[in-house]
């Protein structure tokens, strides 16, 4: 039931702020009232939803501060993951790495953003199970869920594909390098640069 409530989440199908009815909850994914509370409390744990008193759950609302805080954390945590990578990399792995590289540049070379967003999370998913670091992907993905609605507006944002293309090039030839020190640089530099556009979306006057 967490998982369901989870992917829904984070699919976008409940918007930040809106209210998770238990009764509703029940009726969609066919579970008990049990296993629907047991999921609220799993996933307000992880911070994608919130309880307030008299007014039930909701999915929590992230501000551009605390998805900037957020980013912060995930730099560091993405840069072991990827200096890890770059210990553990292989033939076959590398391989993945160069087929996603060169649809990422077919796809910001057609205008395909859309696409270029979805090949950006397989890159990122793809680094993390090369590193094999359990913790680190644990908290990686507790901190991505909880950016979610801000990471579709990002890669919304005019001539953001094209800004991090080469930045996902240099972290995937560091990683297939087997070089950690450069791989995790290469990491930090490509978070450094979400937490640069984050903040423009907020002189921009962008979501809350």
């Amino acid at each position: 039931m967490s998982d369901a409530l989870r992917g829904a989440i984070l699919r976008g199908e409940f918007l930040p702020g809106e209210r998770l009815v238990e009764a509703q909850l029940m009726t969609r994914f066919a579970a008990s009232r049990f296993n629907v509370r047991a999921a609220l409390q799993d996933l307000s744990a992880e911070g994608l939803v919130e309880t307030q008193r008299n007014r039930g759950a909701q999915v929590r609302k992230v501000s551009l501060d605390e998805a900037v805080e957020i980013t912060e954390v995930r730099m560091v945590v993405e840069g072991l993951i990827a200096a890890r990578a770059a210990e553990r990399i292989d033939t076959e792995r590398a391989s993945e790495l160069d087929e996603i590289a060169l649809l990422m540049r077919r796809a910001v070379e057609s205008g395909e953003y859309r696409r270029y967003s979805d090949l950006n999370q397989r890159l990122h998913a793809l680094i993390r199970e090369i590193a094999g670091h359990r913790t680190a992907d644990r908290i990686v993905g507790t901190l991505r869920g909880q950016l979610v609605r801000h990471q579709f507006v990002l890669s919304l944002l005019p001539g953001r594909p094209q800004q991090s293309l080469p930045q996902h090039e240099r972290i995937i030839t560091a990683i297939r390098d087997g070089d950690p020190k450069v791989a995790e640089e290469a990491m930090r530099d490509h978070i450094a640069s979400v937490i640069e556009a984050l903040r423009s979306i907020d002189q921009l006057g962008g979501p809350a």
